[in-house]
């Protein structure tokens, strides 16, 4: 009977562990993010992307960098491990972008796989 009560405990903290090591690597994108989006129509696009937790799902919205408020909620976001897709829509257009992790606070994608971005996170 010991021996199950250990193998039964020793599977729960294996569990236990494996679970908060995945919450952990969902959080990379969570937070803001200065981006900005080169060669856009109207040039390059300086934005910030705001998201967050909510029910272990992300969700979140871009923000006006000079007014600070909210611009476009967005309608969908999938998270993988290392890149996060943003859908949004912008002038009547469904607009969508990805970001790639580069490092601890870099990130790179493309917006409509036409424009590169490149974002930076916001301390």
């Amino acid at each position: 009977m010991k021996k199950f009560n250990v193998l039964f405990a020793s599977i729960f903290m294996i569990l236990i562990f494996s679970v908060k090591a995945s919450a952990q690597e969902k959080k990379y994108f969570e937070g803001k993010w200065d981006v900005t989006v080169v060669g856009t129509p109207g040039g390059d696009s300086k934005m910030v992307v705001s998201l967050v937790d909510k029910d272990g799902k992300l969700t979140g919205s871009m923000i006006d960098p000079a007014t600070k408020k909210d611009l476009f909620p967005f309608t969908k976001v999938e998270e993988e491990t290392n890149k996060v897709t943003v859908y949004f829509t912008s002038e009547g257009y469904d607009v969508y972008l990805y970001l790639e992790k580069k490092d601890q606070d870099n990130v790179e994608g493309s917006m409509m796989e036409m424009f590169d971005a490149t974002g930076v996170r916001l301390k």
